[in-house]
């Protein structure tokens, strides 16, 4: 892993065994500029932070460049991070909003409908399938395409809570919200997504509430 900014040259590297740090440590040491505890930190985030990007853009291989830049990002940024929040706080916020930033320059809705509707031709057959199901890996295209029309705040919100099984209060550390305004953007983008479940896949739509 490449280092767009520096540590001091003039300042000798810490010795903490970082190993023995807590995520929230390692990121205090990051913050003073110790590159041995960026690649600890590397190491345990990149597995966890390769299945959310994933599970939003739907593109292995730009995931892992994602997640590259979201822990150059967090690098570059060392200075700004708060110890009062958690290491997956901070860099689930950068890569998400990365992840957000992705989506938004990508093909637009009507060039993705059609691989989305082969796709759901394939799963359509399948019984018992209901709004959770959308959330299985293997119907995750659908919903990110139905996700669309959702605003920035919903989408994260939904990704966040949904999919990745944060706790409200944690989705409103990410977010930089109160739990109340993460439950707000979560009962609206719940009835977006049905909405437009109903008016784009009808069928569906009846398989959905069936499945209930």
């Amino acid at each position: 892993m490449p280092y767009p900014v520096s540590s001091d040259p003039t300042r000798p590297e810490r010795a903490t065994d970082v190993s023995a740090l807590t995520d929230t440590e390692l990121l205090v040491e990051i913050r003073q500029g110790n590159r041995r505890a960026f690649d600890d930190l590397v190491a345990r985030k990149t597995g966890p932070l390769l299945n959310l990007a994933y599970r939003l853009i739907g593109d292995r291989e730009e995931a892992k460049d994602l997640v590259q830049l979201a822990l150059l990002r967090a690098w570059q940024h060392r200075s700004r991070y708060n110890a009062r929040w958690s290491a997956n706080t901070w860099l689930y916020r950068i890569t998400t909003n990365l992840g957000i930033d992705y989506l938004r320059a990508r093909n637009t809705r009507r060039e993705k409908a059609e691989p989305v509707r082969h796709h759901l031709r394939s799963v359509h057959s399948r019984p018992g399938v209901g709004l959770e199901k959308l959330m299985a890996d293997e119907a995750l295209a659908i919903l990110r395409d139905l996700a669309s029309d959702l605003s920035l705040r919903q989408r994260k919100a939904f990704w966040l809570r949904e999919v990745e099984g944060l706790s409200s209060r944690e989705v409103g550390e990410v977010l930089a919200c109160s739990e109340s305004t993460v439950r707000n953007h979560l009962f609206a983008a719940r009835r977006k997504l049905r909405e437009e479940l109903s008016q784009r896949y009808p069928e569906y739509a009846a398989l959905a509430r069936a499945g209930k």
